[in-house]
């Protein structure tokens, strides 16, 4: 006759709680199966620490239906943050953690077999920004306006979590967000002029100057262009791989038909010139490396001050578009101002022509007249 179990009496049959108390003070506690290896002798096979898969796991060992807390979504949740999240970009994981807490509210508690295509689509109509508060306490945006972006981009993740709920096993359930429309987005359509360009670079210190030139001309993101030093130039090219998509490039500093400098390669050349010597190609004039934070600022600095001046000279029309422009502009600029659109894809680092097009080409292309 077996003995009742003296721990972990609420698990099931043959699971075991293992607890340990690590160096730090923190109490580790993980799951086993009581089992047999091949020549029957007794074998503990790791469950994990989180009980709800260890459940999982227990039930396939058993050969029995899965416990009732693993058919909701609370489990894919938690393990989506724990093994998928950390593999992804740091923004993206940002980004991610944020939209998971949305989705948490509304569908932790739910059974796989409980959410429907109209669950999504209720969530896509209902969405809704929250209140946001200044660091100083004042209200910045009361909230309860909708927010159909926010909500696409919180479903594309619900919709990749249950991809990978079907993976793990934890249903086989198709996915909801399967034929469920997403909210119609109009994508940025804003271009930095010359005239507006020029306005904002005047009022700019020399790093930011040299962060804008180095940005139109690379054509990368913000985040990949403050990460930009010396050690990226190889074999006389400026060789990125973005942090977004994991994309390399190599771009030249010379060109390769004429064998004449490149306006990137005289930038370069420029700031590996100056006196005070820094890895880091964007950098104050003390040496001190270009952060993003300290770009942000910058920029708003040089965007209000040419938004003053344009105001003092009266021109209502320069001093809007100014209002408008944001560092994120300058990659859109440099998408647009290449005429060859299949080398604007490949400065981007675009798989598909369609999105370059699409979302980064902001003005015209240039036509003949009829005659």
């Amino acid at each position: 006759m077996n003995r009742p179990k003296s721990t972990g009496r609420n698990l099931p049959p043959r699971m075991l709680p293992r607890v340990r108390t690590l160096k730090s003070g923190e109490v580790w506690v993980g799951y086993y199966y009581n089992g047999r290896d091949d020549a029957g002798k007794r074998k503990e096979i790791p469950l994990g620490t989180d009980l709800a898969e260890a459940k999982r796991k227990w039930a396939e060992l058993e050969h029995v239906p899965p416990p009732a807390e693993s058919g909701t979504m609370a489990v894919a949740f938690n393990r989506y943050e724990l093994e998928v999240i950390p593999k992804k970009a740091p923004k993206t994981q940002v980004l991610n953690l944020a939209e998971l807490e949305n989705l948490r509210a509304v569908f932790a508690s739910a059974p796989f077999k409980a959410v429907l295509p109209k669950h999504i689509a209720g969530y896509r109509d209902n969405r809704k920004t929250k209140r946001r508060l200044r660091k100083d306490g004042t209200v910045r945006d009361p909230g309860g306006k909708p927010a159909p972006v926010a909500a696409n981009r919180e479903l594309a993740l619900f919709s990749d979590i249950w991809n990978m709920a079907r993976e793990w096993g934890y249903t086989d359930r198709e996915n909801p967000c399967r034929g469920v429309s997403k909210n119609e987005e109009t994508p940025r359509d804003f271009y930095a002029d010359p005239e507006v360009w020029a306005a904002v670079r005047s009022q700019a210190p020399q790093e930011l100057k040299d962060a804008m030139d180095l940005a139109y001309l690379s054509g990368q993101r913000p985040d990949d262009v403050c990460g930009f030093t010396v050690k990226h130039i190889i074999d006389d090219a400026l060789t990125a791989k973005q942090g977004k998509t994991g994309k390399r490039l190599r771009i030249d500093l010379t060109d390769r038909e004429t064998g004449v400098r490149t306006e990137l390669g005289q930038l370069i050349d420029r700031i590996k010139a100056r006196s005070v010597r820094t890895l880091a190609l964007l950098a104050t004039p003390e040496g001190k490396p270009l952060t993003r934070h300290m770009l942000r600022t910058r920029f708003e600095d040089a965007r209000a001050a040419a938004l003053a001046q344009a105001l003092a000279a009266k021109d209502a029309d320069l001093a809007a578009r100014i209002k408008q422009f944001q560092f994120r502009d300058v990659r859109p600029k440099a998408a647009s101002e290449i005429e060859d659109i299949a080398q604007a894809q490949k400065l981007l680092g675009h798989t598909k022509e369609q999105i370059t097009r699409t979302v980064y080409r902001r003005v015209g292309e240039r036509v003949k007249p009829t005659k």
